[in-house]
């Protein structure tokens, strides 16, 4: 599949979920979901922890859990399952993404940074950084999911920890955190191309649109975003993000000035709302040729410049870069509005089954959990 195909956008369309109730789906996810763990001690410690995670009060701490479906035995056990145990988590969510792409197929890969707060200083990639997103500073960790999103429902299907260059240069919380050794600091922009090159690459899930948060003046990620993957590729830039005119010959403008030329070219869309349960907004999209600035327009083909925004509100409200350059702007338009749905999901849904709840220092205990909790997500929303 090509990205000319402009036909991804809409085949899924039709397409629902069938629900089925808490019980029935965790024995479904046990015989699909832990099939690569060999022994059968392991398959029973993850079926726990995700009993746990469905059903403990508060957060989803290894103690919480373990109260939930056990004790203090059962508190150990699950503790080494965890942060001491040599499973891999890779299969655990290519497995959980192909089953759940066969059963709640979906329109786009969101991918998106979390922030997690933290207390200490000691968990893995916890650090003291300004987010602008949230306009603080914050102590916390920053993660990237990768997110297969419909306009009835979402769900996390992979994870990736941003590790700072600060962090990974002090030797002794690196191996405090059990930091594979060869792990090198990446931008923000670099992990969250990583995190989805993983599942569009070999994960055997469908070709969808991959729709990326901003990643602001990172050129080098733009443009490896749109190299990494032969799938269409949507990625939000912001307004002074230069780009070289192609449909005008204006030269290298801000995407901004570039747009507001396009004043007359805007046309009426219906954006879907951010939940399911809201209602539908009337806006206006318009679209041109661009193509990245100085070496970099060499190395890679013309792109479409989407603008979006709200009827009667400012222009543009959004801009976004993508390799479907024959795409209908209106029909762009309510692809990049699935991003939403991610932000709704994490507070509804994912952080109550302790996405963010991991309290543990290592980096393959935090690894494993958010796995069990991307399982757990999954379940909760099917039987809802």
């Amino acid at each position: 599949m090509t990205v000319a195909n402009a036909g991804i956008l809409s085949d899924v369309d039709d397409l629902r979920v069938s629900f089925a109730s808490p019980d029935a789906l965790l024995d479904e996810f046990g015989s699909t979901l832990f099939a690569s763990l060999a022994r059968s001690d392991q398959r029973h410690k993850g079926m726990t922890y995700l009993r746990g995670l469905l059903g403990a009060r508060g957060r989803k701490s290894i103690r919480n859990i373990a109260a939930h479906v056990g004790g203090a035995t059962t508190e150990q056990s699950l503790h080494h399952f965890i942060s001491d145990s040599t499973w891999e988590w890779t299969p655990l969510r290519r497995a959980l993404a192909r089953h759940l792409a066969r059963v709640a197929p979906p329109q786009a890969w969101v991918v998106q940074p979390l922030v997690i707060p933290k207390a200490g200083e000691y968990s893995v990639g916890v650090d003291r950084q300004f987010f602008p997103a949230l306009g603080q500073v914050l102590n916390a960790q920053q993660a990237v999911g990768v997110w297969a999103v419909a306009e009835d429902y979402c769900y996390p299907v992979n994870w990736r920890l941003h590790l700072p260059a600060s962090w990974l240069a002090d030797k002794n919380r690196r191996n405090r955190a059990l930091v594979p050794e060869g792990t090198v600091p990446e931008t923000l922009g670099e992990c969250m191309v990583r995190a989805f090159a993983e599942v569009v690459a070999d994960w055997g899930v469908p070709a969808r649109p991959v729709v990326m948060e901003s990643l602001d003046g990172d050129l080098a990620s733009v443009r490896d975003a749109f190299r990494t993957a032969r799938v269409p590729v949507f990625v939000k830039i912001g307004s002074t993000f230069n780009l070289v005119d192609q449909a005008f010959g204006r030269g290298i403008l801000p995407a901004r000035h570039i747009m507001n030329h396009l004043r007359h070219l805007r046309r009426p869309v219906v954006l879907p709302a951010p939940t399911a349960a809201g209602s539908a907004a009337l806006g206006v999209a318009a679209a041109t040729k661009v193509r990245l600035p100085g070496r970099l327009a060499a190395r890679h083909q013309d792109l479409l410049l989407l603008g979006t925004g709200r009827r009667g509100g400012p222009w543009p409200g959004e801009l976004w870069l993508t390799n479907l350059v024959h795409g209908a702007p209106a029909e762009l338009a309510r692809l990049t509005c699935l991003r939403g749905r991610v932000d709704h999901a994490v507070t509804s849904v994912a952080d109550r089954v302790g996405v963010r709840d991991y309290t543990g220092r290592s980096y393959n205990g935090w690894h494993r959990h958010i796995t069990m909790a991307s399982a757990a997500y999954a379940v909760a929303m099917l039987s809802e």
